[in-house]
C-alpha cells in the first residue's frame, strides 16, 4: 500500500508520534497539522498560489552570491541525508544542486511541495514547531528564510535541532536581524511607504496587492521591531550540544560572509536606519544572521 515516497521515509518517521499518515496521488506524505494559526494559513495559500510561488521560487536566494555563501557553509550535498525545512518551492536545492542520498523537503504549502517534488525533493507536508521524525539521522539540516515565518521561532529552531546527527551541522538564514530592522519615525514612515513603491513597478512578490497583503502575512517576524538575534541561537542550540557561530551579513557578499565580511546593503536600507539612529555601518544593521551549528 505505501507509495515510493513513504517507503524511503519509513525508516525515519517517528512512529511514536500521534500522526496519521494520508498518501494521495502526487506521493506526497501529508501529516495532518494541529493547529490552524493565521501565519500557517497564509504561508499555504500564498506559496501553494501557482503564480506567487513561481514569482518567488525566480525571484529568491537564485543569484551567485547567494549560492558560493551557502555553498561555503554547506560543503557538498553529495551522499548526506538533507532536511530543508520550510522548503517552499524549492529554491535551496535548485540554486546550490548535488546528489543527496535523501532529499526530505517540509513544508505547510500542497502547492510548493509539488514543484520542490519535481526538482527531486521528498515531499513532506507537516507544521515545522512539530516535526514528524525520529532523532539524530540527518546530516544537514537547512531553514533558509523559514524562522520568521513561523509562530514560533524557538520552539522551530529545538524541532530542526533535534534532527541532527552527532557530526551533523544546522544551517540557517535570511532570517530578519532584529537590530537591523528597528526601524523608528522617519525610518518607520519609509519602510511603511516602500510597499506603495513596490507595487507600482510590480517588484517581485509585490505584482498586485492581493499577492503583497498574502505575502506579507507569512511572515510573522519580517517588522520593525522583531527578529532574530545572536542570542536566540545561543540560547536554543548550545545546551544541545551544538558549536554554534553566527555571521551578520547584508546579502551583499558570499563565502565572504563567513570570515566575518557582512558587506553594504542597498542604500534605502542605509538611509532608514539612519533616521532610526541606527549606525548602517555596524554589524548590528546587517540586515541577516547566518547561523551554523555543527553538534558535537
Amino acid at each position: 500500500m505505501p507509495t515510493s515516497s513513504y517507503s524511503v521515509l519509513k525508516p525515519y518517521i517517528d512512529i511514536a508520534a500521534d500522526f496519521k499518515v494520508d498518501l494521495d496521488q502526487e506521493d506526497i506524505v501529508n501529516f495532518p497539522i494541529s493547529t490552524s494559526s493565521p501565519a500557517i494559513k497564509a504561508n499555504s495559500y500564498y506559496f501553494g498560489h501557482p503564480e506567487w510561488a513561481k514569482n518567488y521560487f525566480e525571484n529568491c536566494h537564485r543569484d551567485q552570491l547567494f549560492k558560493s555563501c551557502w555553498e561555503a557553509a554547506t560543503g557538498s550535498w553529495d551522499h548526506k541525508i538533507v532536511v530543508d525545512i520550510g522548503c517552499g518551492p524549492g529554491n535551496l536545492y535548485a540554486t546550490l544542486g548535488g546528489k543527496p542520498q535523501l532529499l526530505i523537503g517540509v513544508d505547510i504549502s500542497y502547492g510548493a511541495l509539488s514543484m520542490a517534488q519535481r526538482l527531486g525533493y521528498i515531499p513532506v507536508l507537516a507544521d515545522a514547531h512539530q516535526l514528524p521524525f525520529i532523532s539524530n539521522f540527518a546530516d544537514i539540516v537547512v531553514l533558509n528564510a523559514t524562522l520568521h515565518h513561523c509562530d514560533y521561532m524557538d520552539v522551530v529552531l529545538e524541532e530542526a535541532a533535534r534532527l541532527v546527527r552527532p557530526g551533523g551541522i544546522l544551517i540557517t538564514d535570511h532570517d530578519p536581524h532584529l537590530t537591523a530592522w528597528n526601524f523608528q519615525g522617519l525610518g518607520l514612515w519609509l519602510w511603511n511607504f516602500r510597499l506603495w513603491l513596490y507595487r507600482l513597478i510590480k517588484r517581485g512578490g509585490h505584482t498586485s496587492a492581493a499577492e503583497q497583503t498574502w505575502g506579507l502575512a507569512t511572515e510573522v517576524h519580517h517588522r520593525p521591531g522583531d527578529g532574530v538575534t545572536p542570542e536566540l541561537y545561543y540560547k536554543i542550540l548550545e545546551p544541545l550540544g551544538f558549536n554554534v557561530k553566527v555571521y551578520p551579513h547584508n546579502h551583499t557578499c558570499g563565502a565572504e560572509v563567513l570570515q566575518g565580511n557582512y558587506g553594504e546593503s542597498d542604500k534605502k536600507y542605509r538611509f532608514a536606519q539612519f533616521c532610526s539612529g541606527i549606525n548602517p555601518n555596524s554589524p548590528e544593521a546587517a540586515l541577516s544572521l547566518m547561523c551554523i551549528a555543527t553538534r558535537q
